[in-house]
């Protein structure tokens, strides 16, 4: 398995270096982050591509979240990453134009007593079709959610989501009602 570095940043974003991966994690340091989430409009209204992680992944396995996230590697451009991750998570290899709608910064206890810290961007795009085929190392499941139904249970049962996702999902509603 690769060695995967993380980019290190302050809380406005600047670069400050780069970390291994599992250490930032271990660390609680700030990294750059993203978070893409497709949705697509329906004749019964707005429906959103979630994720259910592995459970083999190394932290928040079996729960709900958007459709990838991941950490830009560096010298790739958050559109560059996203395309990459859209393909190993879930198997989209339809190119898909990503547009980021906001970022923000979280930290989160998580389980494997790991940290996550990071300055979060928002990436949103509306995909009519799309052939999803994803990882079973990555994914274990995955669904289209209808947008009330999502909001219930997210408001219903928040453990059940990653800890990152009740403010992507926040800030991807916002965008999408300007």
């Amino acid at each position: 398995m690769r060695q995967e570095f993380v980019i290190l940043v302050n809380q406005a974003g600047e670069h400050q270096g780069l970390a291994e991966k599992m250490q930032a994690h271990r660390d609680g340091l700030l990294h750059l982050a993203f978070s893409v989430l497709l949705y697509r409009e329906t004749q019964t209204g707005r429906e959103f591509l979630l994720q259910q992680r592995a459970l083999e992944k190394y932290h928040s396995g079996g729960l709900w979240t958007n459709t990838c996230c991941s950490h830009p590697r560096e010298g790739e451009s958050l559109q560059q990453a996203a395309t990459r991750r859209l393909g190993e998570e879930m198997g989209i290899n339809d190119v898909v134009h990503v547009d980021e709608v906001a970022r923000f910064v979280y930290r989160a206890a998580l389980d494997n007593d790991l940290v996550e810290h990071e300055l979060d961007a928002v990436l949103v795009a509306e995909v009519p079709a799309l052939a999803v085929a994803p990882n079973p190392e990555e994914v274990m499941a995955y669904r289209w959610w209808p947008e009330a139904e999502l909001s219930a249970h997210l408001a219903q049962s928040p453990e059940t989501f990653t800890a990152w996702f009740s403010e992507v999902y926040r800030q991807t509603l916002a965008s999408l009602s300007r």
